[in-house]
């Protein structure tokens, strides 16, 4: 039997995905009586990855050193949990104490992102600032530097969103991992729990998608995040953050 997203169509592609699921996320699942009998073969969701529309548009991508992803994440519940992704950081740009931004785009459905900064002591790890963006179709979200950060599907719709980043770019997940999960877990009943396993957590900031730099860039939620690989230097950010960060 065929996965509900085995394949994605784009312009004239096709693309197949990496599948995540349930076993290699049971060490951030908030419900440990759910994971007790939960069959860890379900399907999470599907990443395709460096997608692009034809031949002409993969050079261009890769010309600007840059990666283009689609994400497809089912609506589920992990026992009293929405579904969301396994959470990551960023790696640092090469000689800078930066790390590389990453900006989102909900195609279809709702997003709720959960970004957190992460400061390291010599015994602690503390997590100086939490913010939540809830985001809806046409939205975009630019996760700034020095932010790892999860995306929870809180709908009862499919959520399809998609990202540009920096072609160097992979993901760091251990650090998530390891606290299992990110600082707070979003319950189906509304509420945000934080996770004890964080010797510090600050409490979450709630902001718009408008507030995450979208309007430094000149965004609008009318204009395809796609077509942006053919205007020159609005995706530059990504392989230099100072451009827009400083």
């Amino acid at each position: 039997m065929k996965a509900i997203w085995d394949e994605l169509k784009f312009g004239e592609r096709t693309f197949f995905p990496v599948v995540r699921k349930l076993d290699e996320m049971k060490e951030v699942v908030f419900d440990k009586r759910f994971l007790a009998t939960a069959n860890v073969d379900m399907v999470l969701y599907y990443m395709f990855r460096d997608v692009s529309k034809d031949e002409e548009d993969e050079k261009r991508i890769k010309e600007k050193g840059l990666r283009y992803d689609v994400t497809i994440i089912p609506p589920n519940k992990l026992g009293s949990e929405f579904v969301k992704t396994a959470g990551h950081y960023h790696p640092f740009q090469p000689d800078s104490d930066v790390t590389y931004p990453e900006i989102y785009e909900v195609l279809e459905g709702e997003a709720h992102y959960l970004l957190q900064r992460r400061e390291e002591g010599r015994d602690t790890e503390r997590i100086t600032d939490v913010v939540v963006v809830k985001a809806k179709e046409g939205d975009k979200v630019i996760i700034a530097p020095n932010y790892g950060h999860v995306t929870i599907n809180p709908s009862e719709a499919t959520l399809k969103m998609a990202n540009w980043v920096a072609r160097a770019f992979s993901s760091i997940y251990e650090p998530v991992k390891r606290k299992e999960g990110a600082a707070y877990f979003e319950l189906t009943n509304g509420k945000f729990i934080k996770n004890e396993n964080y010797e510090y957590a600050s409490n979450i900031r709630f902001l718009k998608p408008s507030d995450t730099w979208i309007k430094e860039t000149g965004l609008s939620k009318e204009a395809e995040m796609y077509e942006l690989l053919r205007e020159p230097g609005e995706l530059e950010f990504l392989t230099n953050p100072t451009l827009l960060f400083g």
